[in-house]
């Protein structure tokens, strides 16, 4: 009887495996020699996909970013530039929510990565083409990043101890309920999310609006400078 073939090792394949590894252990558990064994291939034999662990995490956190939706930016989509922010903001948080080990790796940057590079396209052409100056586009795709990547770091509800003796009155007269911030995390974290998105969101409603009314949207009230900027395409 024939023996069953393995499936073909692909770079789809490596990279699905590492993602799960990533997302099991950390960034540390990722070796070659680890990952040739969860493949059941010999560790050179990945070498011909990829010539470093480095090159398979940005290809871990590519396919992170890949997960984010950008249909909101599609010139056909008929949603406005702050509800495509705040939509594509939440899709953002949930695909790093599920993968958060594989955030420090995206917060490097986009580097080379396509599906990093096209979500950064996305973005600042969807806030040219509402109206934004090329440099405060720049600014509203670095902040958002920001936000969103430091959102996914950690939880503050669950950085609280469930022990309610932690809390001694004494000490900490505004924490007696802290003990139960770590079962809320979820709804907490999501909240605080919301909550600092549309504050965010808020405050570039407001520069928007000083725009349209001839003010430069990203010099504060009172600042006669005129900063250096550069943002892509626009040095």
């Amino acid at each position: 009887m024939a023996r069953p073939r393995k499936p073909l090792l692909s770079r789809e394949r490596i990279v699905d495996t590492a993602r799960a590894l990533v997302d099991a252990e950390g960034l540390a558990a990722v070796s070659t020699r680890r990952l040739a064994a969860e493949l059941g291939v010999s560790g050179p034999s990945l070498y011909n996909h990829f010539r470093t662990k480095d090159q398979i995490l940005e290809a871990v956190a590519d396919s992170v970013s890949a997960q984010v939706d950008l249909s909101m930016f599609d010139a056909a989509d008929p949603r406005d530039w702050r509800t495509a922010l705040h939509d594509w903001a939440v899709s953002y948080r949930a695909a790093l929510t599920l993968h958060p080990n594989i955030v420090p790796v995206l917060a490097r940057g986009p580097g080379r990565r396509p599906a990093g590079l096209r979500l950064a396209d996305a973005v600042f052409g969807a806030m040219v083409a509402a109206g934004w100056p090329p440099a405060q586009a720049t600014s509203i795709g670095a902040l958002m990043r920001y936000f969103i990547m430091g959102s996914a770091l950690g939880s503050f509800a669950g950085g609280f101890v469930d022990d309610e003796t932690a809390y001694d009155p004494a000490d900490y007269p505004h924490l007696g309920q802290a003990h139960l911030l770590a079962e809320r995390q979820d709804l907490i974290d999501a909240r605080a999310f919301e909550t600092g998105l549309h504050a965010l969101l808020d405050g570039l409603a407001a520069q928007y609006e000083h725009m349209a009314g001839g003010e430069d949207p990203g010099r504060p009230a009172g600042d006669a400078s005129t900063p250096a900027e550069a943002s892509p395409g626009h040095p």
